[in-house]
């Protein structure tokens, strides 16, 4: 007899994909969609989720159920390794290749189950449908059902005993951060990206008064980190130009220059611009340049709307060559951005140990590059959002190595930096550390890992 007849009239009954769609549905195949093309296709997750430009169907969702795709796909990168651990102990076999995106729809239901707030029922419910309207998943479908029943009936035993800061970290990076910073730093670090980066402003004045008016606290050398969430756009100050979004650690390398009061200084690889309206901001009269005609236009907006007056140039830094020398040079490398993780937690599952080795070279070849663009007695400041030593100490090394007799290093103290002295390393760097306290006090913990190293030209 044939399976889709109906009982009462003999007719052929609809198929499933003739069903309506249950609510929340279509928010979570957007989230295992885009999860897939970020972990098996090495696509970063901002670009998925680009309100012009990305991932048709997530543009194509309510405001609500965008922002509980980007919840799902945060919670699954997060937990990625505990979800892949916690899979590989319900399943018998590996699931098979070709199977579309059973993994993928696994891994979404499973970060709803544990991680966020949905009842388990639901959670499963969808997945299952999920997995019937994909041809490649259908005969999967079953399994779904079965194993995620079986998480939630045993979701103690399964989960209990999984170290979940080592498992959450990728072999390479784990290994690198150990090497660098210890066994416990490595574990701090893995623990920081645990949980979703805050919301810091830099202001143009008056961080104390901000602070209260938004509902947060000074932290760093003066940003305002917040304590509530919400859209951006709709807080005090936003449509006034009162401040930007900028991370604390992120904030502290343009300070690093001093006194720019009516210098000519170069923001290269400026965007998306922070660091340029810190310059700005500071009375320097600021060139900012970067390789993305598209980023570089969001920066116009974003100088536009806070009211800075500043010169913007593409280009490739490899083949740009400015008119005259600048007083200052600010030089944020294009790195891994391991020091985001927690903000981007799709990087951990994209970057590589290759990305790193050729990103080296590009910051080795730039720092060559802007030497000469800087006066003699001017400041260069390099920096990266990368905890990769070969990407900060040893790239710092080899370039004071190479050009002894142009430049010496200037070392950076933690008065600069609102005291943050965990931040500075005995030579005289700027080391930040996920895992390090945003203010002296140590009561607001995180910030991004970022490093910078100051010199002057001789």
């Amino acid at each position: 007899m044939n399976s889709r007849l109906s009982k009462k009239s003999g007719q052929p009954g609809p198929k499933e994909t003739d069903r309506p769609e249950k609510p929340g549905f279509a928010a979570r195949k957007v989230a295992a969609d885009i999860l897939g093309n970020v972990v098996h296709k090495k696509r970063p997750l901002d670009g998925e989720l680009e309100a012009g430009s990305g991932h048709s169907g997530f543009r194509a969702l309510a405001g609500n159920d965008r922002s509980l795709v980007r919840a799902i796909i945060g919670a699954a990168l997060r937990h990625r390794g505990e979800i892949t651990e916690i899979l590989d102990r319900l399943l018998d076999r590996p699931i098979p290749e070709k199977t579309g995106r059973i993994l993928d729809i696994l891994h979404v239901a499973i970060a709803q189950m544990l991680f966020l707030d949905v009842p388990d029922r639901a959670a499963v419910s969808l997945a299952v449908d999920h997995a019937g309207l994909d041809r490649r998943a259908r005969p999967y479908k079953g399994l779904v059902n079965g194993v995620l029943r079986r998480l939630g009936r045993e979701k103690e035993e399964i989960t209990s005993d999984i170290d979940a800061e080592k498992v959450n970290t990728p072999d390479w990076l784990w290994d690198s951060w150990q090497d660098a910073y210890g066994a416990e730093g490595a574990r701090a670090i893995a623990r920081s990206h645990q949980s979703e980066a805050a919301l810091d402003l830099t202001v143009k004045s008056d961080p104390e008064n901000w602070a209260d008016k938004l509902e947060g606290r000074v932290v760093g050398n003066g940003s305002v980190r917040l304590v509530r969430k919400g859209a951006v756009d709709s807080l005090d100050g936003f449509e006034e130009g009162s401040w930007w979004v900028q991370d604390a650690a992120a904030a502290l390398p343009a300070r690093l220059l001093g006194d720019i009061q009516g210098l000519r200084v170069a923001d290269l690889c400026a965007a998306p611009g922070g660091k340029t309206a810190q310059l700005a901001a500071a009375g320097a009269h600021v060139t900012a340049v970067d390789i993305s005609k598209g980023r570089l236009r969001r920066l116009e907006e974003n100088m536009t709307r806070l009211g800075f007056d500043v010169e913007t140039i593409v280009s490739d830094l490899r083949e740009f060559e400015p008119d005259d020398p600048f007083d200052a040079v600010l030089l944020d490398a294009p790195c891994s951005a391991t020091g985001t993780i927690r903000r981007h937690p799709d990087v951990a599952w994209i970057k590589s140990p290759y990305d790193v080795e050729k990103l080296t070279e590009i910051q080795r070849d730039l720092l060559d590059r802007v030497l000469p663009w800087v006066k003699p007695g001017g400041l260069i400041v390099y920096c990266t959002c990368s905890l990769e030593p070969a990407e900060g100490e040893g790239q710092v090394a080899a370039f004071l190595q190479r050009h002894a007799e142009y430049i010496r290093l200037i070392p950076i103290g933690s008065d600069e930096i609102g005291g943050l002295h965990q931040c500075v390393t005995g030579e005289g760097y700027l080391r930040c550390l996920p895992s390090h306290a945003a203010d002296p006090t140590a009561e607001s913990i995180g910030m991004d890992g970022f490093f910078a190293a100051r010199f002057r030209r001789s």
